[in-house]
Formats: structure tokens, sequence, C-alpha cells
């Protein structure tokens, strides 16, 4: 099959409104049941079962079994970056953008596993003024921002203890710029995005919200972004 006919097969994929849900109820990085899926896209069980194997058949989700249970999720950080991205598109920017996101969703949130929202963008944007984080170019995809660590800010992420060692052979980007949809801006994505977010789980600087992407930033993370980043944060409201 030509590039252009299966890209047309992906993007039919999505087009499909049951199926886009359960792709967007799955960008927090956690996998679900068919049942659970099925209620998110407000569908029959065979209905979502169809949904499921065809997602799965052109590589969208990966099945994770465990006894007699099977669990659905993305296949991996490429389709999460891609669906985002799409978000994105399918709200384009007015003349005076005006976010229309819930604030709950656009405060703080989880894209795939890396952060997103209001937080993660003023974290990029600081971590970029400090000189943290550098800029680097990429041959093979020009359009996008890379970044790898200073001298400083490899200090600063290991004395805070966040994993800086990719798995071995891991082809991911290591610390790139993910357009944020909400915000239309640039937050940190890559390995070190979900490296840093994985840290401030563990240290409850920030707290998950059963079954949802939103993410709370505790009274702890408000300090702790002050004291290690020098950035001043509210708590949502």
């Amino acid at each position: 099959m030509t590039a252009d006919l299966q890209l047309a097969k992906v993007a039919g994929a999505i087009a499909d409104a049951a199926r886009a849900r359960m792709l967007c109820a799955l960008l927090d990085g956690r996998a679900r049941t068919a049942t659970e899926l099925g209620i998110s896209a407000e569908v029959s069980s065979s209905t979502t079962s169809a949904h499921l194997a065809k997602l799965t058949e052109l590589g969208f989700l990966s099945v994770v079994r465990q006894g007699k249970h099977r669990y659905f999720q993305l296949a991996n950080a490429q389709v999460a970056t891609a669906l985002e991205a799409l978000l994105q598109l399918s709200a384009p920017p007015e003349a005076s953008f005006s976010p229309t996101t819930p604030a709950h969703l656009r405060y703080a949130r989880s894209c795939y596993d890396h952060l997103a929202g209001t937080v993660a963008v003023a974290l990029h944007e600081q971590l970029l003024r400090q000189g943290w984080l550098i800029t680097i170019e990429n041959q093979l995809q020009p359009g996008n921002q890379h970044y790898q660590l200073s001298s400083s800010g490899t200090q600063l992420f290991t004395a805070m203890g966040v994993d800086l060692q990719p798995k071995p052979r891991s082809r991911r980007q290591y610390a790139c710029a993910c357009l944020d949809w909400s915000e239309r801006k640039a937050h940190l994505g890559g390995y070190l995005g979900a490296a840093l977010l994985e840290m401030m789980l563990a240290q409850q600087w920030l707290q998950r919200e059963p079954d949802d992407r939103v993410l709370h930033l505790t009274r702890k993370g408000q300090i702790a972004l002050k004291q290690h980043f020098a950035l001043s944060l509210p708590e949502r409201d």
C-alpha cells in the first residue's frame, strides 16, 4: 500500500467519533478495559470490540493481558504525540485566542506520560530562560525544537532525583518541544519530560485525579517549584 493510501486509512480510523473518544480517553497513559472504553465512547460492547480491533490492527493500540483480562493502551509515545497535534489542529487559534478548554484540564494534566497545561508551559519557559535546557538542531526533524540539558541543568535534575538515562536502544526523542493544545505554546516532551513527571508524582508535587488526565499541583509542589525552579504558581481553583 502506498503512503498516501495508508495515510487515508489511518485518518479514517481516527475520523470516527467513537474511536476518537476512546483514543482521547487513553491519553493519560493508563490502560483500560474494553468495557471502560465502550462507556467513554457511549457505544455497545459489540461496536466497542470492532473499534478496538481496528485501532489495534492499525497500530494505535497495544493489548496487555493479565489473566483473563485484556487492557488496551496507546501503542507508544509517537501515537500520543500525533493525537495531541491533531487536537491542536482541530481548534485552530483565532486572531484573539481565547481558550475553550475546561479549567481543570487546562491547568495541569498528563499528555500521555509527560506534563501538559499551564503549569507545564510555565515550567518549560523557565527551563529555557534559566539556561537549564539548550536548544539543539536535529537534521532529521528540522521543524521541531529538540533539547539537551546544560551542565547546570544536569546538576539540577540529578539533585531532584530525575532519572536522566533512557533505556538502552530507546529510539525516543530525549527532550523536545511538544505543542500544548490548550495553551498553544510548547511544553517539555520526550523521555526527559516523562522522567520529570514521574519524579513529580513520586514526590507528590502533583497528584492524579482518579480515572482522569487531570493533575493537581499540591502545596508541596508549589514550594518545590519555587525552590528548585524559581517558579511561583498558585494551586488551581
